[in-house]
């Protein structure tokens, strides 16, 4: 039998992080390379980070942006493959993950979810088929109180795919909020609500608005499990590819390079 994939759990305090070792702890497949949390923070079998990454294929990363690209270099320096699902990145942030991918492979996104990741490619499909003359598009996100960026990583996946989809630039024609007297609505605009309350584990949905009907393709999560998941289900195959960034759609086949 082949050698089970060791992975390393950062943010190991975290939902995230506990949820990641709940699926590694039950699957023979898999081993626990060790677990770490904020410097400083010791206790319930946590490790540093060097012991960590020393006896580890691959780290697994939801914690915050700073971290994710300090880790990102850490790792690229002993050849461990890395997974962020860390959300809210600065350009900064995005540079120095980069340099890490021409070192190691690194798998970022937004969100792991196989769902999510169908629904991105389904509403790039419907941006390229619906006429932006006729029809609004309006990303809708919800989240738990606790969650500190908006919109979420995973809307703008969503905004991205829409704006590919029309050959736009998302930048160029996103509408992140609206006050006051905002008159009406630019043709080609692509508008982002955003709710945060109580214990919402996700929900995201993208309207496509004529004035004859509404398309609405949308996607909820149940279980943080289904994130702890996909994530490790990157790891497995990270850990046999070459450097590179990377994201869910190389994971699960739907991009060829």
């Amino acid at each position: 039998m082949s050698s089970p994939t060791r992975i390393a759990i950062a943010g190991a305090l975290g939902r995230m992080g506990q949820a990641v070792r709940a699926i590694v702890d039950a699957d023979p497949a898999l081993a626990l390379a060790g677990r770490f949390d904020r410097p400083g923070v010791a206790g319930d079998g946590l490790v540093t980070v060097a012991e960590a990454l020393g006896a580890a294929d691959v780290v697994i990363d939801f914690t915050t942006p700073e971290a994710s690209a300090t880790l990102a270099a850490e790792a690229a320096g002993r050849g461990v493959a890395l997974i962020i699902g860390s959300t809210g990145l600065s350009p900064d942030h995005i540079r120095r993950i980069n340099e890490a991918a021409g070192r190691v492979a690194v798998v970022r996104t937004g969100n792991f979810s196989l769902g999510v990741n169908m629904l991105i490619g389904l509403v790039g499909q419907a941006a390229r088929a619906l006429p932006a003359d006729a029809y609004d598009i309006e990303v809708f996100e919800a989240h738990h109180r606790r969650k500190v960026d908006a919109p979420s990583g995973t809307a703008l996946m969503l905004g991205e795919a829409a704006a590919r989809g029309r050959g736009v630039a998302l930048s160029d024609v996103s509408r992140r909020g609206r006050d006051g007297l905002t008159g009406p609505r630019p043709e080609g605009e692509i508008g982002f609500s955003v709710m945060r309350g109580g214990d919402i584990i996700g929900e995201h949905s993208v309207s496509f608005a004529a004035d004859e009907e509404i398309l609405t393709l949308s996607h909820s999560a149940r279980d943080r499990s289904l994130f702890a998941r996909g994530a490790v289900v990157a790891a497995r195959w990270a850990v046999s590819q070459p450097s590179g960034a990377y994201d869910m759609q190389d994971v699960l086949g739907f991009r060829t390079r």
